[in-house]
């Protein structure tokens, strides 16, 4: 038998998975055959909780670094607010899902810039939709309102979500601009402004978008999309809903039906067309969160999609563009008791460093966020109980995160920004603290704040993207939050060790080379990124791939997969600045 990386036998491997599946299978069964299938996940979750903290607390080193971030939006002295409508009093469920924030640099003067959607209201039983805004970096975490500037002004629909993608290979960044009842699609015209080029691309053609993603996903070169869209509410479909006894709010997910998601492929001259159902898209969901990339490590580009309150979606590429979706089957739909979640928020990471992508998603209130590790070839398993997930309880509604390397010890940490959906719930506050979970060899701890911080007031968290706005190696977070302002946090950690950025450029993949694997190889093991395509919630993160290092550590280059098939090795990297490479014409491993 082979020899695995991890010491597993393949044979051994599979028993592992099997046995490990088996309670699923099993609870399955039992829901088929039981009308209900219900438990109180709330009690047994408490009890992890509380068995979780006590090891978690035994384990957790008082010399470890607990990042730490400032909010640089008051001084920005900016008048914007994600607007949803709720002043009307109409309890509609379009209100709760909150708005996103995406990470460019679109006038290409190697500052990165933000970009907020802006939501909307309510007028006479219509919806309509309030401004977005542009940030122009200046530097210095010094932004300036250039929505205006750069013709971004078009508000004609109630937004949510946002996600960036050079889709023309020009070089300038894109923006689509997702909402209820359209989709704006910006073309960087290179020049400082933007021109609106939806309708004349074929993109706006939804009921209801909510999170997008750009990935070559027919592997053409081109950047295709992704829109996940969510349920079928409309005013003609707008029931009274009380969630708490007595108190009229917001309907649940599941008083409505799941709109499905869209798949649109690159023309390349500008347009898009749908391949919704010739690439296998199943017809219903009510999409949240979808992150496409190469879960199976077979040089495609795959997309996990969360569902609010249904299975999730895991569709396996054939490598032309042909999805099978197996989340199911392959442990990656439901959580431990074969119940489905409230998913939000997703990410990948490698948590354990066994070189393969796990699914990192933020779920709703009673039910545990879920880490499900990827044991290869996209069978996946859930692990939250075993590697101390639950230890943060059942309180928490999660939307935007991220996993990354804040702390530079060399493993994928994760934030989470948190906030009720429910006026008037008896379980949990509306506004709520972000989370912080520190990886620590492959366990997660929470990490306490201040009041004094951002993560230690509460707020009313939707998305959540990255970036490292002033290169200094420490991972700064853009938060759009509704009904309060915007946050912007500088991460102010005394962090010890370097850092390694590097920025991928496609000639033969697409430009922006979303799809791409890449193994840094040091003396302390190797640590695998991907230029991951959409992720968090509503929101785009800066496509840099960013790796922390230990001082005593060295490095020893890097093996970059482009989506074309070129592999890549780089023998030299400079650490603690942004290294750009670019793809080579030719494969230098043929």
């Amino acid at each position: 038998m082979i020899k695995l990386s991890n010491g597993m036998t393949d044979f051994n491997k599979w028993i592992s998975h099997w046995n490990s599946q088996a309670p699923l299978i099993f609870a399955l069964g039992l829901c088929f055959l039981v009308v209900g299938c219900t438990s109180d996940k709330a009690d047994e979750l408490d009890r992890l909780t509380t068995e979780s903290n006590e090891k978690l607390i035994q384990e957790h080193s008082e010399t470890s670094l607990r990042p730490e971030f400032v909010d640089v939006w008051p001084e920005q002295n900016l008048n914007f607010t994600y607007h949803n409508g709720q002043d009307a009093g109409e309890l509609a469920i379009l209100e709760t899902l909150g708005g996103g924030t995406a990470v460019l640099d679109y006038d290409r003067d190697g500052l990165l810039d933000l970009f907020y959607t802006g939501g909307g209201s309510f007028e006479n039983k219509t919806t309509k939709g309030a401004p977005s805004i542009l940030l122009r970096h200046t530097g210095d975490f010094h932004f300036l309102d250039k929505t205006s500037a750069a013709n971004m002004d078009l508000a004609d629909f109630y937004s949510n979500g946002c996600s960036v993608g050079d889709y023309d290979n020009d070089g300038f960044q894109d923006l689509i601009v997702t909402g209820y009842g359209g989709s704006i699609l910006w073309k960087n015209l290179g020049d400082g402004t933007f021109e609106e080029t939806s309708i004349a691309a074929g993109l706006r053609d939804c009921y209801w978008g909510s999170s997008a993603a750009w990935g070559d996903i027919n592997g053409d070169g081109l950047l295709d999309l992704y829109l996940t869209q969510y349920t079928d509410w409309s005013f003609q479909n707008h029931p009274e809903c009380q969630l708490t006894p007595g108190r009229p709010d917001v309907c649940s997910p599941h008083s409505f039906k799941g709109v499905g998601d869209l798949l649109f492929f690159n023309r390349g001259d500008g347009t898009f067309y749908d391949a919704t159902k010739t690439a296998g898209l199943v017809p219903e969901g009510k999409g949240l969160g979808v992150i496409l990339a190469d879960l199976d490590n077979d040089t495609d580009l795959d997309a996990y999609v969360c569902n609010d309150t249904v299975e999730n979606f895991l569709y396996l590429n054939d490598g032309k563009g042909k999805f099978e979706e197996v989340g199911l089957i392959n442990g990656a739909a439901v959580d431990d008791r074969a119940t489905p979640n409230g998913s939000m928020g997703v990410d990948i990471m490698d948590y354990n460093h066994d070189g393969l992508p796990d699914l990192w998603v933020a779920n709703y209130e009673k039910e545990a966020f879920a880490l499900y590790r990827n044991d290869g070839d996209a069978q996946f398993l859930y692990v939250s109980n075993d590697t101390g997930v639950t230890s943060i309880g059942a309180l928490f509604v999660g939307f935007g995160t991220a996993c990354a390397d804040f702390d530079w010890d060399g493993d994928e940490d994760i934030v989470v920004a948190n906030g009720h959906v429910a006026y008037f719930s008896t379980n949990s506050p509306f506004r709520q603290e972000p989370l912080y979970l520190e990886n620590r060899k492959g366990r997660f701890a929470q990490l306490e704040y201040s009041d004094s911080s951002y993560f230690g007031q509460s707020h009313t968290g939707r998305g959540l993207a990255l970036a490292d706005f002033n290169e200094d190696g420490n991972l700064d977070i853009a938060i759009s939050n509704f009904s309060d302002p915007p946050g912007i946090l500088k991460n102010t950690s005394d962090t010890k060790g370097k850092w390694i950025s590097v920025r991928l450029i496609g000639t033969r993949s697409n430009r922006d080379a979303i799809g791409a694997r890449l193994i840094l190889h040091t003396s302390a093991g190797d640590q695998v990124r991907q230029i991951k395509g959409g992720g968090s919630y509503l929101s785009s993160s800066d496509i840099r791939v960013h790796w922390g290092i230990r001082a005593d550590v060295i490095i020893r280059g890097i093996s970059i997969y482009w989506p074309s098939g070129v592999q890549q090795e780089v023998k030299t990297l400079q650490p603690n600045t942004s290294n750009l490479i670019l793809e080579p014409n030719t494969n230098p491993e043929s």
